[in-house]
């Protein structure tokens, strides 16, 4: 849906160089696990010299392409509500907060104290698991989310939650970013 979006409005893109990884777990995605066929939960594997393929080509492509930013699309299996992760940026904070907001328009926002064992505020959680998928620690981009729709909830709502949550987060970016040029 958001490269079909691209597609008709290639200006949502104007001036970015979006690298788009719509599966990262293919045997998982079709054995509907979050697990690898090899049993592991890969969104755990990263910078821990991990010998699953699909870590290292994630590595490396991370490793050598110095991402700007970094948005990771999820579905949770134990909250029925939307919520996001942040990597102790504000500027990070500040993208996914409306992101949060337009997508809570389709999927309710968890408003829990505590989601997926973390403490949280206002579906914003600003710790998160080791292993997950991030840039390598000596290139830190300026920001990193992970977004979370609830995985029970229909695929329709959980695919139009995400596309409005990536189109906000570029859109806000695109804002910030011509405002800091004029600073």
């Amino acid at each position: 849906m958001f490269l079909n979006d691209i597609a008709r409005e290639p200006q949502l893109i104007e001036n970015f160089l979006l690298h788009i990884y719509p599966l990262c777990n293919p045997t998982g995605f079709e054995d509907n696990t979050r697990h690898s066929r090899r049993g592991k939960d890969l969104n755990r594997e990263f910078w821990k010299s991990s010998a699953e393929p699909e870590i290292e080509i994630l590595e490396h492509e991370l490793r050598t392409q110095h991402f700007n930013g970094i948005i990771q699309l999820h579905a949770d299996d134990t909250s029925d509500c939307l919520y996001g992760f942040v990597r102790e940026h504000t500027l990070t904070e500040n993208l996914l907060r409306p992101a949060l907001a337009e997508a809570g328009k389709i999927l309710p926002r968890n408003v829990n104290a505590t989601i997926d064992g973390f403490a949280a505020r206002d579906g914003i959680i600003y710790s998160g698991y080791q292993g997950i998928l991030a840039a390598p620690m000596q290139s830190e981009p300026p920001f990193e989310i992970v977004f979370e729709t609830p995985h029970h909830a229909p695929m329709e709502l959980q695919v139009q939650a995400l596309v409005v949550a990536v189109r906000t987060i570029l859109r806000e970016y695109r804002q910030l970013i011509s405002f800091a040029a004029n600073l």
